[in-house]
């Protein structure tokens, strides 16, 4: 997923790369974040092992961002993770391009509207070993294009993202609910065996379709599945081009997905 980046103040930015390059000396001084820290920093990985997301909430509105990487020479950056763009207080910056098995160093630093600059220690987290997942069928959807989107909410979150075959990207509409919706055309008639749909999410519990209906061709619809923020597959036996995928029942707001995924024999 292609994330909004934040316009950060001028100071953060010099202590963001100064971060990255390895560099410690920084040009401000530098505040513990522990200082304004409203919840405990907890690092998830995707169970792919290919990327991860930092979650925090501070007592004041921060724009943050974490550096990350196999040595304390970091060498990546994730921003945070604000669909709007701002400092504010909840913080989820999105780690991408890990490998799985693997043990990283991270540091969580920002900068407040008066110009402070926070910094945590160096922590570290472990990728999960890759887990193979059992698909009916080859997933055809990365070949399709998409012909219809409900919304998006910005370039960001297009819906070329639901189907690119890459768990860190998302589509996300414009605050469709459950009126969410997304249609491919697959280039040729296909055999269908299954689908799979995985959900993006919000932080607070918003986004997130928890079931979906299929309709091929204009013509028969399949379903209601359930769905959710892990990749749920299901079989369904049809034959067709064009599929529209409608969410049913969502928690609301900028509902889409993180994949849609179309299984073919052969």
């Amino acid at each position: 997923m292609r994330r909004p980046v934040l316009l950060v103040a001028a100071a953060a930015l010099t202590l963001v790369l100064s971060a990255c390059s390895g560099d410690d000396t920084a040009t401000s001084t530098v505040l513990p974040i522990d200082d304004v820290l409203a919840t405990e920093i907890v690092v998830t990985p995707d169970p792919s092992g290919t990327f991860a997301v930092l979650e925090v909430d501070t007592d004041i509105p921060l724009a943050c961002s974490v550096v990350f990487g196999t040595s304390e020479a970091f060498g990546l950056i994730a921003t945070d993770d604000d669909m709007a763009g701002g400092a504010h207080t909840d913080h989820q910056p999105r780690m991408q391009g890990l490998a799985p098995d693997t043990t990283y160093l991270y540091r969580l630093q920002g900068s407040d509207a008066a110009g402070n600059l926070y910094q945590s220690e160096v922590m570290t987290f472990t990728t999960p070993a890759a887990t193979a997942v059992e698909r009916p069928g080859r997933n055809v959807a990365p070949d399709a294009t998409v012909v219809a989107v409900s919304s998006e909410f910005s370039d960001a979150f297009a819906a070329t993202n639901a189907i690119d075959g890459d768990p860190a990207t998302e589509w996300s509409t414009a605050g469709d609910g459950d009126d969410a919706s997304i249609t491919i055309d697959l280039g040729v008639v296909a055999d269908i065996v299954g689908f799979g749909f995985q959900s993006r999410e919000m932080s607070d519990g918003t986004a997130i379709v928890e079931s979906f209906t299929v309709t091929v061709d204009d013509g028969e619809t399949l379903g209601p599945f359930v769905a959710g923020t892990g990749l749920s597959i299901v079989d369904a036996a049809a034959s067709g081009q064009v599929l529209r995928i409608d969410a049913v029942t969502t928690t609301g707001g900028n509902t889409g997905a993180v994949e849609v995924e179309v299984y073919a024999e052969g």
